[in-house]
């Protein structure tokens, strides 16, 4: 049993039957029907299960399996938003803030060497694993908005804000609003985009006043964090990903796409 409502999986079974009517697949060319295929992915994503238990179960090979998965994430991943597409939607709702976070999607071992020597690419050494970063917008009460492209684990997170073409610009219009962006002080080297803690410097105590905002605002900003958690817990193939890491970006974005459809719920 699929831990989803019947009408995620015909969603997702839509989706893949509009992608074989576009490439012009004759009937019974395929191993799998569309509702089966799009139960495939369902499991993947949803269970984690390993490839080779579903080649098993689908009576179908390995590679066959990995064609089907790749299909299915391209076809949800395919109906994300745009980040402004997400914001406009956020400022209808009325939300006053909104908040971003960095997440580490965990990846089996990556030999791509980094810039620095000994050291690899997909390497993040706060948390001493391999994975990818992805950015994380969300709203006050932290449902997942919208989610980034894939940076490796090793970039900082306002690396990875700088390097994605639409954070930085968008974000900023939506501050411009009179609206705010918060964020942690892993941000802080763009501190007149996103409202960030105030940071305590050598020597010098915060006020009282100076505490008390930024509790305030570290507990507006912890939603971001269940955000992350929601998409991780929901969807077990996000816990480690054991396919090509530069598609992880894809991968989330196909979750956040299954997690707005079975909760019917986008803002």
């Amino acid at each position: 049993m699929l831990p989803a409502r019947q009408e995620t999986v015909l969603f997702v079974s839509a989706l893949i039957h509009a992608r074989r009517q576009r490439l012009g697949t004759r009937r019974g060319r395929r191993a799998l029907t569309c509702f089966q295929q799009a139960v495939l992915v369902m499991r993947w994503f949803l269970d984690g299960t390993r490839v080779r238990q579903l080649a098993v179960d689908n009576a179908i090979s390995v590679p066959n399996v990995y064609r089907c998965l790749d299909e299915g994430i391209d076809v949800l991943a395919g109906l994300k938003p745009s980040l402004h597409a997400a914001l406009l939607a956020a400022k209808i709702a009325g939300h006053p803030h909104v908040n971003i976070d960095g997440t580490l999607i965990y990846t089996d071992r990556c030999a791509a060497p980094g810039p620095t020597p000994g050291v690899d690419l997909w390497w993040s050494g706060k948390h001493h694993h391999h994975g990818g970063n992805v950015q994380v917008v969300s709203s006050p009460d932290g449902w997942p908005l919208w989610t980034s492209d894939v940076r490796p684990g090793r970039e900082h997170d306002t690396t990875c804000a700088r390097a994605h073409s639409q954070i930085l610009p968008d974000l900023m219009a939506w501050t411009g609003d009179g609206l705010h962006a918060l964020a942690d002080l892993g941000y802080e080297g763009e501190a007149t985009i996103f409202t960030v803690p105030i940071k305590k410097t050598k020597g010098v105590k915060l006020t009282d006043a100076q505490k008390q905002l930024n509790w305030l605002q570290a507990h507006a900003r912890a939603r971001a964090e269940q955000a992350n958690a929601l998409l991780k817990m929901t969807f077990k193939a996000l816990r480690r990903v054991s396919l090509d890491p530069s598609q992880i970006g894809k991968i989330v974005a196909a979750t956040l796409v299954l997690l707005h459809v079975e909760q019917s719920r986008t803002t």
